[in-house]
């Protein structure tokens, strides 16, 4: 009796929505496998691409794993995680957006029936941080070394692992050629870890082909006064001055006041503006330079003052590119024309203004510390050419990562089943119930090559099984072998050259490992109602001064509550 008395306990606010237990567990493993049904199609060679278009009219053409993840507005709590893992390892390694995605997803799939069974979750994640230990473990012993070769060698398998990130892209039909491309931008700025040093620039139209690779720094021609056609557009090994500082007449930013008692007084003072910037100019052309640059505007006066000297000025450069040339050219960017000494104009071997396309580029080649190439992209369509960009970043992404970590393993699916083969011999030496979970998680895995063979339209049971009999072989030969995208059966990966680097694979299971065990060890999601609340009420705001002067009041100006 005295328990039916006692109050009951209001704890959160009114409408707080709380669902908790094996319900609430579930619902979360539905919605990450949705997401990651979203992406499911576009892995691989063969996989299919996303066309996004946002409500101002963007459009998107995708199969970059991170970019669709970015562009699809999840709203759900839970799923928003797989969201954040594709970022992590688009910014960690570049590629291997998808396959993190779809291994979180299929590992929270193989998880489900036991959580519905009532296994409790955190059994789950003792055994899949298990097995995630023991498969990075795996993947360093089957990773092979890159290292001490030539830099021809190294070359050449870089462009491997390049054309392997590339061919699931939509420039994959000129793989080899946008692969050599890339390999010698990353070698060209060496151990320069700054990603902004190759530039990417984009011209439409031409076909894919036409695509280069300028070993220095291209930019495209910036506003110009009268005067600059004057200016020559080429010059072999010339001095190059960067500034900071406008070279035009300007009124002055304070509002300063001069009160004259002559008015002779006022031609003095226009002239010591006048002196001012030729002053400045004299400074720029007694330095030696023959290229002038400037982030901020250079005047038609100024373009003018140059081109009767013989030199090339370009202002409003962007900051991006006025550093690529500054660490290209051995140059500094300076902030004073004041005392401009040898030291800090840098050079090159030759500078010109090129065609390309509609645009017209400005080009430094030859640059004496190298550190910064640029690819100029060509294509058809504006959507193509993003992409292309989008792909590029991926490969840069890759090679860097390859020659920093220089050991590769066989791409196609064949790494996945090898690790899979590995936990299911390993799971059977384990007594208790975790034999069945990292069981579980070797058969998460096999979803790479299934969906590979999946989005290229073959039988993947047959492939699969063909696979897992090559990879039970007991002399171990069998390890390379993957699926073959062109004829439907397998082949050993490594000898078609199928490679990538160990860090992706090795950070894709880290991270879809990680994500899996958060989703599973949340049991109970609560939603403040106050957010949502407010939300109402702005909208409700935003109704108000419609009709009849709004329906925020009624009656004798009282509130509706």
């Amino acid at each position: 009796m005295a328990a039916m008395m006692q109050p009951q306990i209001i704890l959160l606010k009114e409408g707080t929505d709380t669902s908790q237990g094996k319900p609430q567990l579930v619902s979360n493993i539905n919605a990450c496998t949705a997401v990651s049904d979203i992406v499911r199609t576009t892995l691989g060679p063969r996989g299919m691409d996303k066309l996004i278009h946002d409500d101002k009219g963007n459009v998107t053409i995708s199969n970059d794993g991170a970019t669709i993840m970015k562009l699809l507005d999840i709203v759900h709590p839970a799923a928003k995680i797989l969201v954040d893992i594709a970022k992590s390892q688009d910014s960690e390694v570049g590629d291997g957006t998808t396959t993190v995605v779809l291994l979180a997803g299929e590992f929270l799939r193989e998880a489900k029936p036991f959580i519905e069974d009532g296994v409790h979750p955190q059994n789950l994640i003792r055994s899949y941080r298990m097995a995630c230990s023991l498969a990075i473990e795996k993947i360093k012993e089957l990773a092979i070394s890159i290292e001490g070769k030539s830099l021809e060698e190294k070359k050449s398998l870089l462009a491997k692992c390049a054309a392997t990130t590339l061919s699931s892209k939509l420039i994959g039909g000129e793989k080899e050629f946008f692969a050599s491309m890339v390999v010698n931008a990353v070698v060209a700025i060496g151990s320069d870890d700054r990603l902004n040093m190759i530039g990417i620039k984009k011209v439409p139209g031409g076909s894919m082909r036409d695509s280069f690779l300028v070993d220095g720094v291209a930019f495209k021609k910036t506003f110009s006064y009268a005067g600059f056609e004057q200016q020559p557009k080429k010059f072999v090994k010339p001095k190059i001055l960067l500034l900071n500082i406008e070279l035009e007449l300007k009124s002055e930013k304070e509002n300063a006041e001069i009160r004259l008692s002559d008015p002779s007084q006022y031609q003095s003072i226009v002239d010591a503006e006048w002196n001012i910037i030729y002053d400045k100019l004299d400074k720029c052309v007694t330095s030696g330079a023959k290229v002038v640059l400037s982030r901020l505007a250079i005047g038609d006066l100024a373009t003018q003052y140059f081109a009767d000297r013989d030199i090339f000025c370009a202002g409003r450069v962007t900051e991006e590119d006025l550093q690529r040339v500054a660490a290209a050219s051995g140059g500094t960017v300076q902030t004073s024309v004041n005392n401009v000494i040898d030291e800090v104009l840098g050079t090159c071997e030759i500078f010109e203004e090129r065609q390309v396309g509609n645009e017209r580029f400005n080009i430094f080649s030859g640059c004496p510390s190298g550190q910064t190439a640029t690819i100029v992209l060509r294509g058809g369509a504006d959507q193509f050419i993003e992409e292309a960009e989008r792909s590029l970043h991926d490969a840069i992404m890759i090679v860097r990562r390859a020659l920093k970590n220089s050991t590769v393993v066989a791409g196609g699916g064949a790494i996945d089943m090898e690790i899979s083969r590995y936990l299911r011999q390993h799971a059977r030496t384990i007594a208790g119930k975790s034999q069945l979970f990292i069981n579980s998680y070797a058969k998460a895995l096999e979803v790479i090559p299934r969906q590979l063979c999946d989005n290229a339209g073959f039988d993947a049971t047959d492939v699969l099984n063909k696979l897992r009999q090559k990879h039970a072989l007991p002399s171990g030969e069998g390890a390379p072998y993957g699926v073959d995208i062109n004829t439907g059966g397998i082949a050993d990966s490594f000898a078609n050259f199928v490679w990538e680097p160990a860090v992706v694979k090795i950070n894709a299971i880290n991270a879809a490992t990680e994500a899996a065990c958060l989703v599973l060890s949340v049991d109970e999601t609560v939603k403040n109602p106050k957010s949502e609340s407010a939300q109402g009420e702005a909208a409700a705001g935003m109704m108000g001064g419609r009709g009849r002067g709004g329906a925020a009041f009624r009656g004798r100006g009282m509130r509706r509550r």
